[in-house]
């Protein structure tokens, strides 16, 4: 059996040790991979963008199952050019990928359906937006309608701030045409929870809840970034939350999508807020999320390949899928000055891995037998124990055996869940 991954990043790496445990997988192939991920697959030098060329290498080389994780792939078609050729994928197609590609067909969708989000408006015409501004209560959220890198939202606590960022995204084009278009939505509060899903159309199995850390510094400070590292479970998440939202948002969702003729197959990530009204959604995305997929599958005792077969093949109800009692933690070792500006091209060294601990390569290329930085976030150190502290600190012990002199890491990764266990 050859299969094939498309993208190149941590969350990539994550899938690719997870798949190299069905012994009926013969050959993985990553396009584009990366240095790290060279160890555990054959990279292909063809971008995660190149529809064509993606198609054309599974014909090619008779790949029998693709992976298509980023969100760029699937919201350009990736999933639906595989199918052509005769290659069957686990991802959505391009027209259920929309629901993370479009702000405002998500909002709208959820608006239909009555699936629990921030009041919003949508502005086409930055007047209007600027107007809508002068009345709106503050703090507000500004979302870029198209794909942004994670990037494109900010939270503005003032007029001031909720103008510019408008001004950035609609006059300066910021985000390009992801831009053109915008959201603004109402300021929710509360504990974030991210919950990556696994969905056939017909059934839908949430995977273990998580955590993110999206500040680049300790106690939350600093820019937004893509993430700075995740723990799983998330302790506000509980059996009686879990249960309301897979009645109120997952399984809406679903039947929503199903309602609109865009069947979601692959995984559906929701980003939920617990605000004091109840379970509501930030955010859907198309695909796995990363770093939440670094803790994520590694709790997952199910055959990763059996699962996505299944939801590719729509009996994901024939299968039972099940994750393991324990909890993991992620620490992201990134370049120094991320997001902001930073260098690449540092040589690392990595420490050899116990069972339930994972070095997964997000930015890195090679060099002869050097191992190199090649991005900002560069690392996920990833650990599993039965508890949230003993993973914690299995993640940071074995983050300190990192040879990289140009990283840098947060020092609190899982800290307010630790404190979040101790008050229940």
């Amino acid at each position: 059996m050859k299969v094939m991954v498309v993208g190149g990043g941590g969350r990539e790496h994550a899938i690719i040790k997870k798949l190299k445990e069905n012994k009926g997988i013969e050959e993985i192939f990553a396009l584009p991979g990366n240095g790290g991920i060279a160890a555990d697959a054959t990279c292909v030098d063809i971008g995660a963008k190149d529809i064509e060329g993606i198609a054309a290498f599974a014909k090619e080389n008779k790949i029998d199952f693709a992976v298509v994780a980023p969100d760029d792939p699937l919201v350009l078609g990736a999933v639906d050019a595989l199918e052509e050729v005769g290659v069957p994928c686990f991802g959505p197609e391009k027209k259920a990928a929309i629901i993370e590609g479009s702000k405002i067909f998500a909002k709208n969708l959820m608006k239909k359906y009555g699936i629990p989000t921030a009041e919003y408006e949508v502005f086409e015409d930055m007047g209007a937006a600027l107007a809508y501004l002068d009345t709106a209560p503050v703090p507000t959220v500004v979302k870029a309608d198209g794909l942004a890198l994670g990037k494109g939202v900010v939270v503005a606590q003032t007029r001031e701030e909720a103008k510019n960022a408008v001004k950035e995204m609609m006059q300066d084009r910021k985000f390009g045409e992801s831009g053109a278009k915008i959201v603004i939505e109402e300021f929710l509060t509360g504990p974030e929870v991210s919950v990556l899903s696994f969905t056939d159309g017909k059934t839908l199995v949430p995977m273990v809840s998580s955590m993110d850390h999206k500040r680049a510094h300790d106690d939350d400070k600093g820019p937004n970034t893509g993430g700075m590292g995740t723990v799983a479970p998330n302790p506000y998440y509980t059996k009686e939350i879990a249960d309301e939202c897979m009645k109120t948002i997952f399984l809406p969702t679903m039947h929503a999508m199903n309602a609109e003729n865009r069947t979601f197959k692959g995984c559906l990530y929701f980003g939920l807020m617990l605000t004091p009204k109840g379970p509501k959604v930030i955010e859907y995305n198309c695909r796995f999320g990363d770093p939440e997929t670094q803790v994520v599958l590694p709790l997952l005792k199910t055959d990763l390949f059996t699962v996505m077969q299944a939801v590719s093949q729509g009996r994901l109800g024939e299968i039972e899928v099940e994750f393991s009692k324990g909890c993991a933690c992620c620490v992201v070792i990134a370049s120094k000055g991320y997001p902001v500006s930073y260098q690449s091209g540092y040589e690392m060294v990595l420490p050899e891995t116990e069972e339930g601990e994972y070095i997964l390569v997000a930015g890195a290329k090679r060099e002869g037998d050097k191992l190199l930085s090649a991005g900002g976030r560069v690392l996920g150190v990833t650990a599993t124990a039965d508890t949230l502290q003993e993973a914690i600190g299995r993640a940071y012990a074995l983050a300190k055996q990192v040879k990289f002199e140009n990283g840098f890491m947060r020092g609190d990764i899982g800290r307010r869940a630790l404190q979040a266990y101790e008050k229940k």
